[in-house]
């Protein structure tokens, strides 16, 4: 049989789009205490929460990352650093931001988060947790967790599938690690990190067949 190389990648989009629109939560929005923006490479994270600051869904923003999983491999500063600097272009005012650049993880994010507004005397009933699209189903389930009353919203960067690889970092690496924070989706409350989530069958055979063309390098070992 002749391969055939645009049918495979159409097909590996398939599977990948899949995982994306299951990891993505995409819902609606309302006024909360603060703002989190989860500490990543991605900068469009804290574009993000600048623009719901601007809309006025919460009167402050804590940017929150040192060097994480991802970025930890020649990283020069903490991730929650080059957030502090998008928010000073996007026209939040210094005063409206706090940083915590101390975490290495979501649970992390979150405690240290928490921790820091209350040394701030801010009371916080819910928070906005600003993230990667990819990433607001593991973030939901771990805020679910670990602070099970508190009011947890997610949003992302409002880019679709086909126009989110950045350059630098290629569909490749978003399609591994789509499949990682699949694979974390099921075995992370079995470990105590993230209340359980529903995962239809169609998903989880997409992530198995991912895995199976060799997209495994963000896989929990």
């Amino acid at each position: 049989m002749r391969y055939n190389c645009h049918s495979m990648s159409a097909n590996i989009d398939h599977l990948a789009k899949i995982l994306w629109d299951y990891l993505n939560l995409g819902r609606k929005l309302s006024p909360a205490n603060a703002i989190v923006a989860l500490g990543s490479l991605d900068t469009r994270v804290a574009e993000r929460a600048a623009e719901l600051w601007h809309d006025h869904l919460a009167p402050r923003i804590v940017v929150s990352g040192g060097y994480g999983r991802l970025s930890a491999p020649g990283a020069r500063e903490p991730e929650a650093r080059a957030f502090v600097r998008t928010l000073a272009l996007a026209r939040v005012p210094e005063a409206k931001v706090l940083v915590e650049d101390k975490s290495t993880n979501t649970e992390e994010n979150l405690r240290f988060t928490m921790a820091l507004l209350h040394r701030n005397h801010i009371d916080v009933r819910s928070l906005i947790l600003v993230t990667l699209p990819y990433m607001e189903r593991r973030a939901s389930a771990t805020a679910g967790k670990i602070f099970p009353d508190l009011g947890i919203q997610v949003a992302s960067p409002e880019i679709e599938y086909e126009n989110y690889p950045l350059k630098a970092a290629g569909k490749d690496r978003l399609i591994n690690n789509l499949v990682g924070e699949t694979q974390r989706i099921l075995v992370y409350p079995e470990r105590g990190f993230t209340i359980p989530q529903p995962m239809p069958e169609e998903v989880e055979q997409a992530m198995y067949r991912l895995i199976n063309l060799g997209y495994d390098q963000q896989l929990v070992r």
